[in-house]
């Protein structure tokens, strides 16, 4: 622990898009963390993985020694952020198991090993935290696990991935194809070269795994989510869902269901355009909370981009700092719930099914006793006429139902006849 007047020594971690704004902040903004702190926050070692100078970096703070660099006696709170699993767990491990706090903005690794990490924080009595893991600069980690730690959270419910905002958002406003808008959001830097981890749900997964694990003081891992990302999403469905006066958005869902199980998913699914969400532009991210007695609460901002990101870095690391110049930790995972996870079958829903059928009497009844075997009731239809091809396009919307009652109704659906190609399937959000 830091004593006397000795500075708090900080090691970064990575000297990419936030890290190196994270060092910029770090020397500029020097004597008002001081205040802050109580001590100077002095910047003693950058790690990366290439040697060479770097605009704006102190060149004789880098080594590529990253992993004496977080052994150092000297250094107090390190600072992860090379991201994916590989070092970033070893190095982690290693500056909690020589004393060290850590902060992270590594939503993939928490995902995965969590409960690695915050055992070993718990055993070496010191800090773990991870604001920027999840939205960016919005401050979600630390209502959930402070500010609402007094109340019960029912749901958590939010658009977490910029990149697949920004796709949809486009689609939506210029009519844009995903192949198009996906090429645009990767020219402005929103998505990477391989975008696989955005527009898959990988990304929005992981976060979902860290926010219910926090809502709901359990250990929900990344292979608990059940994903689908936006990729099959055209511009058909993004018109449907205008019809029915709503927008599509990529949405993280935490809740708990009847029987006390929690149910954590990412699903692109119609958002009706009072809805909250609806209104998040562009690739900003929001997060919508639900709990018994705060009631509704909405958290919205920048969710990427390496200034926003580092601003919840920079929190994350004044708050670890306070806590060594005082001697003491702050609060570690809150896990001693194991409720379990739904089913993702059992998991209930309105849905939306687009369904191209031969234009002939008879059909939309036989549709309707497909729907009534499974139990799911129809709450709207909306049918169109497809050319002179003798094709006709059927909108249902469901009441809500299980998951799997609706997916058994689509393989009827398909097995028929009645049905040409494909029955589409989307998720509807309540308003």
């Amino acid at each position: 622990m830091t004593i006397g007047d000795a500075p708090v020594r900080v090691a970064l971690l990575g000297c990419g898009v936030v890290g190196s704004q994270v060092a910029r902040i770090l020397v500029e903004q020097a004597d008002d963390l001081k205040a802050r702190v109580g001590r100077p926050l002095e910047l003693v070692g950058i790690g990366v993985r290439t040697p060479g100078p770097r605009p704006g970096i102190d060149e004789a703070l880098l080594t590529t020694d990253v992993e004496a660099l977080v052994r150092r006696e000297d250094v107090d709170v390190v600072i992860e952020l090379i991201g994916g699993i590989e070092p970033a767990l070893t190095l982690i491990l290693a500056a909690i198991e020589t004393g060290k706090s850590v902060v992270t903005a590594n939503k993939a690794l928490l995902a995965q090993h969590g409960a690695e990490v915050f055992g070993a924080a718990r055993a070496s009595d010191v800090d773990v935290y991870y604001e920027a893991s999840v939205a960016g600069a919005i401050p979600i980690i630390r209502p959930l696990r402070e500010s609402l730690v007094g109340d019960a959270i029912t749901s958590v419910l939010g658009i977490v991935n910029g990149t697949t905002n920004y796709i949809l958002d486009q689609m939506h406003t210029h009519g844009s194809s995903f192949a198009d808008a996906l090429a645009e959001a990767q020219s402005l830097g929103y998505a990477e070269a391989d975008p696989t981890a955005d527009v898959e749900g990988h990304d929005a997964a992981a976060k979902a795994a860290i926010l219910a694990s926090l809502a709901f003081h359990t250990r929900v891992n990344l292979t608990d989510v059940d994903c689908e990302g936006i990729t099959g999403i055209s511009t058909g469905d993004i018109a449907a869902a205008e019809r029915l006066g709503c927008v599509v958005k990529l949405l993280a869902r935490c809740s708990v269901s009847a029987d006390g199980t929690v149910a954590v998913g990412v699903h692109p699914t119609m958002v009706p355009v009072e809805h909250p969400l609806a209104g998040i532009r562009g690739a900003y991210n929001a997060v919508f909370v639900e709990s018994v007695n705060a009631g509704r609460l909405m958290f919205m901002g920048p969710g990427a981009g390496g200034s926003p990101t580092a601003s919840a870095v920079l929190g994350d690391v004044v708050t670890a700092a306070r806590n060594r110049v005082r001697g003491v930790s702050g609060p570690g995972e809150s896990a001693y719930s194991t409720p379990g996870i739904t089913d993702p079958g059992r998991v209930e829903s309105r849905f939306y099914l687009s369904i191209t059928v031969r234009d002939e009497p008879g059909v939309l009844a036989r549709v309707a006793e497909a729907m009534a075997r499974h139990d799911v009731s129809i709450a709207a239809v909306r049918q169109e006429q497809l050319g002179d091809g003798g094709y006709a396009r059927i909108g249902v919307t469901t009441h809500e139902a299980p998951y799997a009652s609706v997916r058994d109704v689509v393989s009827l659906l398909t097995a028929t006849n009645d049905v040409h190609g494909d029955v589409r399937l989307l998720r509807v959000e309540g308003a």
